[in-house]
């Protein structure tokens, strides 16, 4: 989409049903987060119309190794840098580098990140998401005087992000009540514990049916008495009707386009702090950015070490569109708005240094 602040950088997604439209929007986004997060790099996506849950192990491998040969010119560690997405994961990453290092001639391991530890990957990479999105939960939980023990939390989406966010957040004091995934929702006011509750998702493939767990519909679900709600599943979930329920103070997207606009205008008239997709999932691209530079230094951090400078992004990028979307409160304008102003702002800034949008001021 945009490289004027470094190379391109995003997702490749395996999906029956990924299109070259949902791509280029999500490219944008791309470019949008890395703003938003200060990472030195532009937006990029790619998606393979195929579905990976119908491929044996060796497809996938000549699938990924192919796919890599097919953009071979058009990516490098300095030029277009591919990640893990939807059904791709360390090990896919691990094929295409090792194809893109044997037609480049040298170990670039630096051309994908999200890959394995024992292959140039970064500590901390596969919790990357829920952290960031714990972060800014918390920090915002901060900034409106919200207490996080005792405080309850209801996630859509139990997988990868949604499970480990609800982990950190039960680590904090936080009572888990309500949990959805693709086969139905549970409710329990006494709260849920996390890790039995992501053993049995493990066993049975869904979350319904965990002991003492009541089944709720989709409505019900997001009209659920809580404090904190993570959409951590599809786009499009909070719609306009679902907005007038929610009872939320705080709406962490760690989904990616889960929050329809006319319910991001619903939810702001309400009181409601909606930490948009772009500032609340950014930990992926932002570790993904540490991957790349220690690859590119062959230098490499401890867990501790990456947890902390990811805190620090993390908290800066929070607190900067907080203080815009104060400073500009007056306009009635949502965090959305102010993630998007401060990104679009970057991103304008240095097009106008490089002359590609008339003058620099």
């Amino acid at each position: 989409h945009n490289n004027v602040l470094g190379p391109y950088k995003g997702g490749v997604r395996y999906h029956p049903e990924v299109s070259l439209e949902e791509v280029k929007a999500l490219s944008v986004w791309m470019t949008l987060k890395c703003a938003v997060v200060g990472s030195p790099f532009g937006g990029g996506k790619g998606g393979v119309v195929c579905d990976p849950r119908k491929l044996s192990r060796k497809e996938l491998e000549r699938l990924s190794r192919g796919y890599i040969r097919a953009i071979a010119s058009s990516i490098g560690s300095k030029i277009d840098i591919p990640a893990p997405d939807v059904y791709t994961n360390a090990q896919v990453m691990a094929w295409m580098a090792d194809e893109y290092s044997k037609i480049a001639g040298y170990n670039d391991l630096g051309v994908v990140t999200g890959k394995p530890l024992n292959m140039g990957g970064s500590a901390g990479r596969n919790e990357a998401t829920a952290s960031g999105v714990l972060i800014t939960v918390r920090e915002a939980a901060r900034a409106i005087g919200l207490e996080l023990k005792g405080a309850k939390v209801v996630v859509q989406g139990y997988g990868n992000a949604g499970s480990i966010v609800s982990l950190l957040l039960s680590k904090m004091g936080c009572l888990l009540v309500g949990v959805a995934d693709t086969k139905g929702a549970i409710y329990n006011p006494d709260g849920f514990d996390p890790q039995a509750l992501l053993e049995h998702k493990n066993k049975t493939g869904s979350v319904k049916g965990f002991p003492g767990s009541r089944d709720i519909n989709e409505e019900e679900f997001f009209a659920l008495d809580c404090d904190i709600l993570i959409p951590a599943a599809l786009g499009n979930q909070i719609t306009a009707g679902r907005a007038h329920s929610i009872k939320a103070k705080i709406v962490g997207e760690a989904a990616n386009g889960p929050t329809q606009p006319a319910a991001d205008r619903i939810l702001r008239e309400k009181g409601v702090l909606v930490i948009p997709d772009i500032l609340c999932n950014v930990g992926g691209v932002t570790v993904s950015y540490f991957e790349w530079v220690q690859n590119n230094y062959s230098y490499y951090w401890t867990a501790e070490e990456v947890a902390e400078k990811l805190e620090q992004a993390m908290c800066r990028s929070f607190k900067e569109v907080y203080k815009l979307y104060k400073e500009k409160e007056s306009l009635n304008i949502t965090m959305r708005d102010a993630a998007y102003m401060l990104a679009i702002g970057r991103l304008a800034d240095a097009m106008r240094v490089r002359g590609w949008l008339g003058s620099a001021r």
